[in-house]
């Protein structure tokens, strides 16, 4: 063979042999750049050479699968920071919420009570109750009030009864008072003729 189809030949496997790594470099940096971190741990498993019963695995591989591991380490450890940061935040919020619910149950069972409740007599008292003792005020008075009208009527009466007995009295009395004084006459004029008679 001459020197020139040697040539040739080493031109030919040099250049596969250099396109092979090259793919296998594209390959490999494909693999190891996209994915999930188990299907570069399966490519690793699968560009890796046997020996005995070890696995023989390029250093680039290995510290770019470090790197990448590393990498979704601390992406998944800032998205559990971040959730951690959110769900402390939720906590919060929760904690606030309860607070302002309480605070608005305690006023609004503030308000029940002011409206159902109020001071008499520096008394605290239900309204129900003051309106209930005020309707049995009214029933009293307005039973004291027919009690006193009654006797008053029934005392206007009496009164009225009295005077007409007064007018009747008292006309049977003058009555008796002009006989009376018409028999006096009569009586002193009888005396006198009777004295001027004797004399």
């Amino acid at each position: 063979m001459p020197m020139k189809e040697y040539a040739l030949l080493a031109f030919f496997l040099f250049s596969g042999f250099s396109v092979a790594i090259a793919q296998d470099s594209t390959e490999t940096q494909n693999s190891l750049r996209s994915g999930t971190i188990t299907s570069q741990f399966d490519y690793i498993y699968r560009v890796s050479n046997g020996f005995q019963e070890y696995e023989v695995v390029k250093k680039a591989n290995l510290e770019q699968l470090k790197s990448n591991v590393l990498d979704s380490i601390r992406t998944l450890s800032k998205k559990a920071t971040d959730l951690n940061i959110q769900l402390q935040s939720l906590n919060d919020s929760v904690v606030i919420v309860k607070q302002l619910l309480t605070a608005e149950v305690a006023q609004k069972n503030e308000a029940i009570a002011n409206r159902d409740n109020f001071s008499f007599l520096g008394i605290g008292i239900q309204k129900t109750v003051y309106s209930s003792l005020m309707w049995m005020l009214v029933v009293l008075l307005s039973g004291a009030l027919a009690f006193f009208a009654f006797q008053y009527f029934k005392s206007f009466g009496r009164i009225k009864k009295a005077e007409n007995d007064f007018l009747d009295v008292r006309e049977e009395f003058e009555l008796h008072r002009k006989n009376t004084l018409d028999r006096e006459r009569k009586l002193k004029r009888e005396l006198i003729d009777a004295q001027l008679g004797k004399n």
